[in-house]
């Protein structure tokens, strides 16, 4: 019998010790959310370190930064894509960008009352795949991965030991969609990819009008339109006003 009363009580010591050492979930140190009725079709996001300034967005494309998916993957009500809101947030300046997005998510749930679900669905989007006349480049030796990406009427890529599937991730966030790669390229590569960013005129003719256009006139890959898998963040319950700050 005693033997039986101290295993429980060292469960119970363990129990109470596994609680207390869980990690607790990044959240901003002070947050903002108000209804925007400016009636403005634009949004605009801003910020410094440890401060984010959110204007003018729905609540469906605060759930696509919050789990960092393309709206395709957000199903919900239809109003999430209508109704426009506020955020200003603070945050410890050393947060990386991962606990950043977890403490927007955190937001949510506390302000809208955000509850979801995730689903494996087959969404609209595009597959990476090899153009007619093949792939153009050639790999390099691997080094550090990194990108820049330059706006303003010509919009340029730079990238520098980049693998094709990180090419569709980063096609995936300019055309707002999923992309899967579907090239079987493996490797790594150093490439540029100039493109005008509305297909309007430009005197540059090394920049074609648009970003898929420059990655099958550079690299030799097309983006084809088609049925692809996707975890998809389906959501289950949203406030429409959001409670007090």
């Amino acid at each position: 019998m005693h033997s039986a009363s101290a295993g429980m009580t060292l469960l119970l010591a363990a129990g109470a010790c596994f609680a207390q050492t869980a990690p607790e979930r990044p959240a901003y140190e002070a947050a903002s959310v108000k209804l925007n009725i400016s009636g403005s079709g634009g949004t605009d996001t801003d910020g410094t370190r440890g401060q984010i300034m959110i204007r003018n967005m729905t609540l469906h494309r605060l759930v696509e930064l919050a789990y960092s998916v393309s709206p395709a993957q957000v199903v919900g009500p239809d109003w999430m894509e209508n109704v426009r809101f506020d955020v200003t947030a603070k945050y410890p300046p050393d947060a990386n960008a991962a606990d950043r997005w977890l403490m927007l998510r955190a937001l949510l749930e506390e302000r809208f009352k955000l509850a979801v679900h995730r689903e494996s669905r087959e969404v609209q989007g595009y597959a990476l795949v090899v153009a007619k006349g093949g792939f153009k480049l050639k790999p390099v030796e691997a080094g550090e991965n990194d990108t820049d990406h330059a706006g303003g009427r010509v919009q340029t890529l730079t990238a520098k030991s980049t693998s094709i599937a990180s090419l569709a991730g980063l096609a995936a966030r300019y055309l707002g969609a999923v992309v899967i790669d579907k090239t079987g390229i493996d490797g790594v590569y150093d490439f540029q990819l100039r493109w005008t960013s509305d297909g309007e005129n430009t005197d540059n003719a090394d920049a074609p009008p648009l970003f898929p256009v420059a990655i099958q006139e550079t690299l030799g890959l097309r983006l084809q339109a088609q049925k692809v898998p996707a975890e998809v963040i389906v959501v289950d319950h949203a406030e429409r006003i959001p409670t007090e700050n």
